[in-house]
């Protein structure tokens, strides 16, 4: 076979892990009121999502060091095979810690799933132009599946059983893994020979781990709890970049933060993505919460989004050799931008077409600058930091994400607590929690709905505000730099034939 042939059919199935990734996110949110119903988990529903997150983000840069040492051939197996069994098992899960034991291992080997590919493009495609079309596609495939996802969950969950919108990703996985083990041919191992730094390693997972519990923790423990667990985590991060620091082989080299355009890059996608997630996250909320929508419809208010992500992605390889990266990072950053001011500028009358339009802008934003910065991450690194500076940037895009979460997830929380509490016992947070569901809102009085809607409104307007206030501060960075760096009209790699 030729060597195109199988470069296509390596880059199918890789694809294919985009896919699985982009449903899993929306089609077990769709399932999970049926899940924590029949494995009486209602208490647990924080740590369904944390531990999945938790996973990820632990595992993430293990994966890559795994590629370096035992080649990412293996290192994709591996973690495919490990979200495989984490699939099945949950949906034999006969109760719920079962569930998140399950979940947890099903995060673990997302987190190399999601992160190899990224590695094995650049490895594929050394032509820039070409690897961003395929940087275009894996989004437009990941924002499929999450469109899917909803509609095939729900009809999962009342056809069959939620144990089945687990099952889905069987067929898929097996296919991608006997792909990659047929065609895939993994090349000349970076650091074989070199000792593996076991330490780092154990510290690193200690430290993410405390860290991320302390962040799930904020608004549900005791102030002194959170910020113990903090600095525990903190102090053992920063004991394992001293162990680091005279490791052969550290599992993330000090020499990746004394570059400059690479930090930036870092920098630019922990803000961004802890905007953006805002967006995602609440908006489907504020229409079904403020507009009385089906949840059918507040997910179509990410479809704008989905679709414009990959128009977005798709422009990059023609703007990047005329624009340069970081006239590229600011208008997708505007786009983002004007997607929260002009929900802020409606205010809580906003329609919902006014949703999807702002969804448009959101998602077209996310499209230049998810692609322009992953490529940026792999060419402003050196080559042989390409695979752990490509799995450290997904890394930060994680906690960024987790973090801001849990911010606005503080953010709203106090202003429905102060909502009810100026209501004088009129309005309940069980009343407000049905408020956000069409088919229990029904169930309220009418004459409180108004003031409950206005009280729901304060938390999602102060969540937008924060969003924005992120955005403004990537504006801040990225903009001068735009103005200094002339573009250029061929870039590092456009000269190679692959």
């Amino acid at each position: 076979m030729e060597v195109n042939q199988r470069k296509t059919l390596v880059t199918g199935a890789l694809l294919l892990s985009n896919i699985m990734a982009g449903m899993d996110a929306t089609i077990v949110n769709t399932a999970l009121p049926a899940i924590t119903s029949d494995l009486h988990g209602l208490q647990y529903m924080g740590w369904i999502v944390a531990t999945f997150l938790l996973g990820m983000a632990v595992a993430t840069p293990l994966w890559s060091k795994m590629g370096e040492h035992k080649g990412n051939k293996r290192a994709y197996i591996t973690a495919t095979t490990l979200f495989l069994i984490g699939a099945i098992f949950q949906g034999l899960a006969p109760n719920i810690i079962w569930f998140i034991v399950a979940r947890t291992v099903m995060g673990i080997g997302a987190g190399g799933m999601n992160t190899i590919p990224f590695i094995v493009y650049a490895e594929l495609y050394q032509n820039l132009r070409k690897r961003a079309e395929v940087l275009g596609i894996s989004s437009a495939c990941f924002g499929t599946a999450s469109i899917i996802g909803p509609l095939l969950g729900g009809w999962i969950v009342d056809a069959l059983s939620w144990h089945w919108v687990f099952y889905v990703n069987v067929p898929i996985a097996l296919i991608a893994i006997v792909l990659v083990a047929i065609f895939y041919q993994s090349p000349k191992k970076q650091a074989a020979g070199k000792p593996v730094d076991y330490l780092g390693a154990t510290l690193l997972v200690a430290s993410l781990v405390i860290i991320l519990v302390a962040v799930q923790m904020i608004g549900s423990a005791a102030g002194w709890l959170v910020a113990l667990l903090a600095v525990v985590g903190f102090a053992l991060l920063a004991w394992m970049v001293k162990v680091d620091s005279n490791a052969a082989d550290p599992i993330i080299p000090s020499r990746l933060f004394k570059n400059r355009e690479l930090v930036i890059d870092f920098l630019l996608f922990v803000i961004i993505w802890g905007s953006f997630i805002a967006f995602v996250t609440y908006i489907p909320m504020w229409a079904q919460g403020l507009l009385g929508l089906s949840a059918l419809l507040g997910g179509m208010t990410q479809i704008p989004g989905a679709v414009t992500n990959f128009i977005g992605s798709e422009l990059v390889p023609f703007l990047q050799d005329r624009w340069g990266k970081y006239w590229i990072v600011t208008t997708g950053a505007a786009a983002i931008f004007i997607a929260f001011i002009g929900i802020l500028v409606c205010g809580q009358g906003a329609p919902f077409w006014v949703l999807l339009l702002m969804g448009a802008f959101e998602g077209f934003g996310v499209g230049l600058v998810f692609n322009i910065l992953q490529i940026s991450v792999q060419t402003d690194a050196e080559l042989r930091d390409v695979p752990i500076a490509t799995s450290l940037g997904y890394l930060l895009r994680i906690l960024s994400q987790t973090i801001m979460a849990a911010v606005y997830g503080v953010i709203l929380n106090q202003e429905l607590f102060k909502g009810v509490k100026l209501s004088h016992g009129d309005i309940t947070m069980r009343m407000l929690n049905k408020l956000s569901n069409a088919e229990t809102a029904n169930q309220l009085p009418a004459r409180l709905i108004p003031e409950m809607r206005r009280i729901l409104y304060t938390g999602y307007r102060d969540i937008v505000i924060a969003a924005i206030i992120l955005i403004v501060i990537s504006l801040i960075i990225v903009v001068p730099l735009s103005f200094r760096h002339r573009p250029q009209v061929k870039q590092k790699g456009y000269d190679s034939d692959r």
